[in-house]
């Protein structure tokens, strides 16, 4: 797999993983215990963030790659 197979297979990675989040949230709220949906709500929100900062890694790489040599 050369880099751009790599970025694009992470990318791919991490909507599927964003989609698949979305689906957690009313099934949080489903839960009826506050102490629970609490910590899983404040775990959910580290996994977006720590989410958005692979694919911020991953835009930065690319552009990276698009910059022409000087």
């Amino acid at each position: 797999m050369d880099r751009q197979a790599g970025i694009q297979q992470i990318r791919k990675s991490c909507d599927i993983i964003a989609a698949e989040m979305l689906r957690i949230h009313p099934a949080v709220r489903a839960l009826n215990d506050k102490p629970t949906q609490d910590d899983l709500m404040k775990a959910l929100y580290q996994l977006t963030v720590d989410l958005e900062t692979v694919k911020k890694r991953i835009l930065k790489l690319e552009k990276q790659e698009d910059t022409p040599e000087m």
